[in-house]
C-alpha cells in the first residue's frame, strides 16, 4: 500500500495535501491570536512554497538557456519544460495563497486590509503571472519561457524587497521567536508545503513534455 502511493504521485499529492491539512491544524496556537494564527501559519508556508517554486523556476530556466553551450544540448529540452512546470506550480501556488491570507485577515483581525502594500502588490503578481504564463503556453516558445520565469521571479523579489511592512512586520516574528519548538513547526509545514508543490510540478511536467 504504502509502495503504491509514493509510485502514484496524484495519490502522494492528496496524501501529502492532507498531512498539510492535519499539520496545520495541530499546529501551536498565540497567546493573542489564539486558534486562529494556524491560518497565518499554512498562509505562510504556502507563499513561501510559491517563491521557491519560483525561483527553482528561474534557476532551472538558467541551466536551460546555458545548456546548449555547455555539452549538455540533450539536456536543454527536459529543463525547460521543468522550468515551465515550476513555473505554472508557482502561480498556482501564489493564486490560491491569496484566499488563505484575506481569510487570515479576516480570522485574525477582523477585517480585510485589501490595500495593505504587500497584498495589494500580491493581487498584481497573481494577474500579471497568470497573463504571462497564459501567453507563454500559447506561444510554446522554450526560450521565452525561459525569460519569463526569470524576469518574473528577479521583478517580484526587488519589488517586494521595497514594498512597505504593514501586516507584514520584518523580521520574520517566528524565526526570531526563539521558540525552537515552533520555528521546527513552521520549518516542517514550508517543506511539506514546498514537496506538494514539487509534486504538482511533476504532473505538470508530464503534461508539457509531451506537447
Amino acid at each position: 500500500m504504502v509502495k503504491k502511493i509514493f509510485e502514484n504521485t496524484n495519490i502522494l499529492l492528496v496524501v501529502t495535501i492532507l498531512l498539510i491539512v492535519v499539520l496545520s491544524l495541530l499546529g501551536p496556537e498565540e497567546k493573542d491570536l489564539g486558534r486562529n494564527v494556524k491560518l497565518v501559519y499554512l498562509h505562510g508556508a504556502w507563499v513561501l512554497a510559491a517563491e521557491l517554486a519560483f525561483m527553482l523556476a528561474g534557476v532551472v530556466a538558467v541551466g536551460a538557456l546555458i545548456a546548449p553551450y555547455t555539452g549538455l544540448l540533450s539536456k536543454a529540452a527536459d529543463l525547460h519544460a521543468w522550468s515551465q512546470a515550476l513555473g505554472i506550480t508557482g502561480l498556482i501556488y501564489w493564486i490560491s495563497y491569496l484566499p488563505l491570507s484575506m481569510l487570515a485577515m479576516q480570522s485574525n483581525w477582523n477585517g480585510l486590509f485589501l490595500a495593505e502594500p504587500r497584498f495589494r502588490l500580491a493581487l498584481t503578481f497573481a494577474v500579471v503571472g497568470l497573463l504571462l504564463q497564459a501567453g507563454l503556453w500559447i506561444m510554446n516558445h522554450s526560450v521565452l519561457a525561459a525569460l519569463g520565469n526569470i524576469a518574473y521571479i528577479v521583478f517580484l523579489r526587488v519589488l517586494f524587497a521595497n514594498a512597505a511592512n504593514v501586516m507584514h512586520p520584518p523580521p520574520s516574528p517566528i524565526f526570531n521567536s526563539g521558540n525552537y519548538v515552533l520555528i521546527f513547526y513552521f520549518v516542517t509545514l514550508i517543506l511539506l508545503t514546498f514537496f506538494s508543490a514539487i509534486l504538482v510540478a511533476s504532473i505538470s511536467y508530464r503534461k508539457i513534455a509531451a506537447r
